[in-house]
């Protein structure tokens, strides 16, 4: 949670707001690629890339 609160001050006090959405979208495909290892989705999502 530290990490989070420090890069959260990262991007205040260096003025840099639109590096949040490529992160965001980078852990929610991290996210999914964890999420299907091994799971009845894998099929679907392998067909989205």
């Amino acid at each position: 949670m530290n990490f989070l609160i420090e890069f959260w001050n990262f991007l205040k006090v260096r003025k840099k707001f639109w590096l949040l959405p490529i992160i965001l979208v980078l852990a929610l495909f991290g996210g999914l690629i964890i999420l299907s290892q091994g799971s009845a989705v894998a099929p679907f999502i392998y067909t989205i890339f």
